[in-house]
C-alpha cells in the first residue's frame, strides 16, 4: 500500500466530514487486498492513501487507457455515456431528447480532448457521492503541489462538491486554480433540529413503515445470504431499472464494507425469509450518504419499499444529528420529503498540463455553466 505524506499543520476548525484515518485505511486495505473487479465489477482503478496537512484521503489513480470505465473514475463516462443515457428521462419529448443527444455528441470531442480520464482523484470513496472535508487555501496549495509533483501528466480531480456543504472549500479551490465543472443536481436534507418539520409524504412514509408486514433488519442482523440478496436488490434498482452504467457493487463488496465498519446496513425482509429491501449508510463525521439502495422491483409499488428505506436514512440522520446528502435522482420524491436542491461540481486542476487539455477543460467549464446548469435546474436531473 503506497502512501504520500506531508508534514501536518495545526488543526482546522471543525467541519462536517471527518475522514477518520482508520476508516480510510480500512477502505484502502480492502481495495489492495482484493481485485477491484471482485468488489465493483465494472471498475478499473488503483486505490491508495493520501495524506496532506493532517488530512487523510482515499486516492484513486487512472490512466486514459482504463476507459471505458465506471463514471466514478472516468469523466468521459459521466459527461458522455451517462449523460446520453439520462436522456431517457425525456422519452415523452422525442424532439428535445434528440436535440440533447445531438448536443452531447457534439461536446464529446471536447470531453475527450480534456484528457480528464487520465486522472488522480482525491477523496474518492468510489461512491456516486463522496462528501469532502473542509479545505482552506493552504491545504489546497499543499495538495496541488504534492500531486502535480508525483503525477505530472494527470489531471487532479475532486468530485461531490456543492454550495450548501462546501462553499469555503469551493472558494479555496477556485483561488488555487481549480476549475468547477457542473456535474448534476443533488438533494440535501439539512434540517438538523431534534424534530425536523415533517412533510405530508414523510408522515405517510413513517405510517407505512410502522404498519408494513415486512420485518425490519438491523445492522447486526445481516447474514451471508443477505449480502448476496442485497446485491440482487441493488441490481434490480440501479442497474436494471436505471442504468448499467452505475457502479456494479458486488455481494463481496457489500459484505466487506460492512464487516470492516465502513458502512452500516438496514433493510426489510419477509417474516423469517429473504430481504425485500436494503440500504447501505455511509456516516463520515457529521455527514450521511446512502450509497446503496435496493428493493424487489417485482413487488407492487404500493408496498412502499423505496419509500421505507429512504425514511430509514432520514430517520438515522435525524436521530444522529447528521447532514444528509441524498445524492441525485428521484427529484420530486426527495423535494416532497424536505430536501433542497444544489448543483454538484467536479473540481479539476490542470495548470500543469498541456495547453490543449487546459483549453478543453476551460471550454467544458463554460459550456456546463451556460447550458448544463440551466438544464439541470429546469429538468431537475
Amino acid at each position: 500500500m503506497s502512501r504520500v505524506a506531508i508534514a501536518a499543520r495545526p488543526a482546522q476548525q471543525a467541519d462536517r466530514v471527518e475522514n477518520k484515518p482508520a476508516k480510510v485505511e480500512a477502505f484502502v486495505r480492502l481495495f489492495n487486498e482484493m481485485p477491484v473487479g471482485n468488489l465493483v465489477a465494472n471498475l478499473t482503478t488503483k486505490v491508495e492513501t493520501f495524506e496532506v496537512a493532517g488530512r487523510t484521503f482515499p486516492l484513486t489513480l487512472n490512466d486514459a487507457s482504463d476507459a471505458p470505465n465506471c463514471y466514478i473514475c472516468c469523466p468521459s463516462g459521466a459527461y458522455i455515456d451517462y449523460a446520453i443515457d439520462e436522456t431517457r428521462n425525456f422519452a415523452a419529448h422525442p424532439l428535445l431528447r434528440r436535440a440533447l443527444q445531438a448536443f452531447i455528441g457534439a461536446c464529446a470531442p471536447l470531453v475527450r480532448a480534456s484528457g480528464l480520464d487520465h486522472q488522480v482523484q482525491v477523496n474518492n470513496w468510489l461512491y456516486s457521492t463522496n462528501p469532502m472535508p473542509l479545505l482552506d487555501r493552504q491545504t489546497v496549495a499543499a495538495l496541488r503541489a504534492a500531486l502535480v509533483a508525483r503525477f505530472p501528466d494527470h489531471a487532479i480531480l475532486i468530485r461531490s462538491l456543492n454550495e450548501i456543504a462546501d462553499p469555503a472549500t469551493i472558494a479555496a479551490l477556485k483561488a488555487e486554480g481549480f476549475r468547477m465543472l457542473a456535474a448534476r443536481q443533488i438533494y440535501i436534507f439539512a434540517d438538523r433540529s431534534a424534530a425536523p418539520a415533517m412533510t405530508k409524504n414523510m408522515k405517510l412514509d413513517r405510517k407505512q413503515l410502522g404498519a408494513t408486514p415486512f420485518e425490519r433488519v438491523g445492522d447486526a442482523d445481516f447474514t451471508e445470504a443477505d449480502y448476496a440478496r442485497a446485491e440482487a436488490l441493488y441490481n434490480m434498482l440501479y442497474l436494471e431499472k436505471y442504468t448499467p452504467l452505475n457502479p456494479h457493487y458486488t455481494a463481496r463488496y457489500i459484505a466487506e464494507m460492512h464487516r470492516r465498519g465502513i458502512i452500516s446496513l438496514a433493510g426489510l425482509r419477509r417474516p423469517g425469509g429473504e430481504l425485500v429491501a436494503v440500504t447501505g449508510l455511509f456516516e463520515n463525521g457529521g455527514t450521511l450518504t446512502q450509497p446503496i439502495v435496493g428493493y424487489d422491483t417485482s413487488l407492487p409499488l404500493g408496498e412502499g419499499l423505496y419509500r421505507m428505506v429512504m425514511a430509514m436514512g432520514q430517520d438515522h440522520a435525524t436521530a444522529q444529528g447528521l447532514f444528509f446528502n441524498m445524492s441525485a435522482g428521484a427529484a420530486g420524491f426527495k423535494r416532497r420529503r424536505g430536501a433542497i436542491a444544489a448543483i454538484e461540481y467536479n473540481a479539476v486542476y490542470a495548470g500543469h498540463l498541456p495547453r490543449r487539455r487546459r483549453m478543453a477543460i476551460r471550454a467544458m467549464e463554460t459550456v456546463l455553466a451556460l447550458v448544463g446548469i440551466p438544464l439541470l435546474r429546469r429538468f431537475e436531473l
